[in-house]
């Protein structure tokens, strides 16, 4: 595959330089995520592309930074095709026809063909897609090089559908890994078991913040992240409360008036 990251100009709220985009050339020229529709993208894009015009668009999942962009893309390339997992409650935000993808569907990138492997977790449309001869990843959200990943508990967010998408993942054991924030992440493996292990510390943390009597997602943060930052305490709080679910799915909280406790 001749892959271009392209890169989508929208710095974002978090430290972070925006998203990756990719664009596949050959015959089917193809876009995986949509950043925003900042017209620097949209003139990168021109730059980079293969003679032909845009044929699709692969959106890994429906969150704002990822989908937002195709409103302008369809402007610039009326013929192309937009692609994604469902996910009800958000595509109708987005002013394109969108077609269907399912687990395991085979879609053409380029000259080459991507397969959907539906990683819910982080949002319940999240889908990587797969290149089986090179074993190259696009992850999306999935995975991001010397961070975590927000499981916006209450927002789509599932911890318990993320650990299994990670499992998942793990097993086609990807040679190449295309994050949509940051640099390639160049030893998959050992940064999916570092993920695992962190959400395995991180529920033990919570565990013993409920015993402490805390109470609440808010109040979990302060005990457990240390010095964090104030932008960053309303995400946090989310991927608490995603644990908080995971625990009472588990018979192992409850939630009784906006207050947690341990079983």
């Amino acid at each position: 595959m001749n892959i271009n990251l392209v890169p989508g100009f929208n710095p974002g709220p978090y430290p972070s330089a925006g998203n990756n985009t990719y664009l596949i050339t050959g015959r089917e020229p193809t876009l995986i995520d949509t950043a925003t529709g900042d017209p620097r993208h949209l003139d990168a894009l021109t730059g980079a592309r293969s003679p032909a015009a845009l044929a699709r668009v692969l959106v890994t999942h429906g969150h704002t930074d990822h989908a937002t962009g195709c409103t302008a893309l369809a402007a610039r390339w009326p013929t192309a095709e937009f692609a994604k997992i469902p996910w009800p409650d958000r595509d109708g935000r987005y002013d394109v026809r969108w077609r269907t993808l399912r687990r395991n569907d085979r879609v053409v990138a380029g000259d080459s063909k991507l397969r959907v492997v539906h990683t819910p977790g982080h949002a319940p449309d999240h889908a990587c897609f797969f290149e089986d001869d090179t074993r190259t990843l696009f992850c999306g959200d999935l995975i991001v090089s010397g961070s975590t990943v927000v499981i916006p508990g209450g927002r789509g967010g599932d911890l318990k559908a993320y650990l299994a998408s990670l499992q998942h993942v793990l097993a086609l054991k990807p040679r190449r890994v295309l994050p949509a924030h940051g640099p390639e992440i160049s030893h998959p493996a050992e940064q999916i078991q570092h993920y695992l292990e962190h959400r395995r510390r991180r529920e033990d943390q919570v565990i013993a913040s409920l015993r402490e009597g805390c109470t609440s997602p808010e109040t979990i943060v302060g005990l457990v992240y240390v010095g964090l930052s104030e932008q960053l305490v309303e995400p946090a709080a989310h991927s608490v409360l995603a644990h908080l679910i995971k625990l009472r799915d588990e018979g192992q909280a409850r939630e009784v008036d906006g207050e947690w406790t341990l079983t």
